[in-house]
């Protein structure tokens, strides 16, 4: 049985192969995910929870996929996607709330006969499936993608806090497994007594695609960025819990000292309109993805991230892997990506005055950038996406072995032995 913490980085093979047989648990395991986010925004998120249902068909898994969706997708999803109804949410509409898995769902989700279910968000999906799985005596593990929690506070909410991690620890604590994608969001876990024992899933980065060698001149010299200006660029959703109230005022504190540098936001989001008048001279791309995202990073010169409601920081690791300084949020995503003085800086999400002076002092040395940019992405390197879900998957077959999977001699289907759906 494993005992680490952070699941093992392991390489797999490919189905069917010879040098490598795929074990009888593994042949066994079908998982139900359940998330809240998977084709109707392409965020951090969706994008995600889309390569691991990928990881898992290409090791021939099968793989079923409950959530919300919009009018119109953002994106082609990976897999089967299985719509549950769901509403959207008051204060944030761009965002919707699933109401839980009515008849014609859970007869869907019967018939796929799954063996693990795996909980991306805790709400009232992820409560309902997490009751009907106590039901069916089957495994659930879940993934710690997102602080809610900390969300309450930039909506006027802080005061129920402390009710969100009661309710944080009555739903993880029935789970085999808890998910979090960094060590230092592991250990607020533990101290808040969400998950006992949390096993790290790290996240990890297209290097391949996220290159310096993407650094364009002429796409500068478009946006009206001059050779000699320093780009500070921020990639994210324009929304409250990014922390963006503190980001326009370090951008223009920084204006304020006489700091010469450019600034760009890479994004869109309820708080752009107002983010855009109280910063001119700010470029604002709008949403790139793909190749555009991956130029933007990479014909920058500093990466600034003021959010402290992260659990990992995918754009974190994209501007380390496009071979920028980043200056963050000192909280717990972030704090797992950067190394303080060598890949980059971490800053008080409360200390307006702390990140203008590492910023500063970046924008005036080049050299200095130079260093940390090239040690940010030898660090983002060692995130290799395949190893990661092989470790997440490895995870996944130990869950079964451990609520009690066996291989009855004989049996021609492995799958076929495990039918805890009649058991109890």
């Amino acid at each position: 049985m494993l005992t680490a913490t952070e699941i093992p980085m392991m390489k797999v093979g490919r189905p069917g192969s010879r040098a490598e047989p795929r074990p009888a648990a593994e042949r066994a395991l079908r998982v139900a995910l359940f998330a809240g986010i998977y084709d109707y925004i392409k965020d951090g998120v969706a994008l995600i929870l889309n390569r691991l249902v990928h990881y898992l068909e290409r090791r021939g898994i099968p793989v079923l996929v409950f959530a919300p969706t919009g009018p119109t997708p953002a994106f082609d999803a990976v897999g089967e996607l299985v719509p549950v109804p769901s509403v959207p949410i008051p204060f944030r509409p761009e965002y919707r709330i699933a109401l839980g898995l009515p008849g014609l769902v859970r007869d869907r989700l019967e018939a796929f006969r799954p063996t693990l279910f795996h909980l991306a968000v805790p709400d009232i999906l992820g409560y309902r499936a997490l009751r009907l799985a106590e039901r069916w005596n089957l495994p659930v593990v879940a993934s710690y993608q997102t602080r809610f929690d900390a969300y309450l506070k930039y909506y006027g909410l802080g005061r129920l806090e402390g009710y969100g991690k009661k309710y944080l620890r009555h739903f993880y604590g029935r789970c085999r497994q808890v998910y979090p994608p960094t060590e230092s969001t592991a250990a607020i876990l533990r101290e808040e007594g969400i998950a006992a024992n949390p096993r790290i899933w790290s996240r990890g980065v297209d290097s391949a695609l996220f290159d310096p060698a993407r650094r364009s001149v002429a796409w500068r010299h478009m946006l009206g960025v001059a050779n000699c200006e320093v780009l500070v660029t921020f990639v994210g959703r324009l929304v409250k819990e990014k922390n963006t109230a503190l980001l326009v005022r370090i951008f223009t504190a920084m204006k304020q000292r006489g700091i010469r540098f450019r600034g760009m936001i890479v994004g869109d989001g309820p708080e752009g309109a107002g983010m855009k008048a109280a910063l001119p001279g700010v470029i604002f791309t709008g949403f790139l993805h793909d190749q555009s995202l991956a130029r933007a990073y990479a014909s920058s010169d500093v990466f600034l991230f003021p959010s402290e409601s992260e659990t990992f920081g995918n754009v974190t690791l994209e501007a380390m892997a496009s071979g920028l300084p980043a200056v963050c949020a000192d909280a717990s995503g972030s704090r797992s990506l950067v190394i303080e003085g060598r890949t980059g800086y971490l800053a008080s999400a409360r200390a307006e005055a702390e990140f203008v002076a590492r910023l500063g002092e970046l924008v005036q040395d080049g050299g200095l950038r130079a260093r940390m940019g090239a040690a940010a992405r030898q660090r983002a390197l060692e995130f290799d996406w395949d190893t990661i879900l092989g470790g997440l998957c490895a995870s996944y077959i130990e869950v079964l072995q451990t609520h009690g999977f066996r291989m009855p001699a004989g049996a021609p289907d492995p799958a076929a032995a495990w039918r805890p759906l009649y058991e109890g």
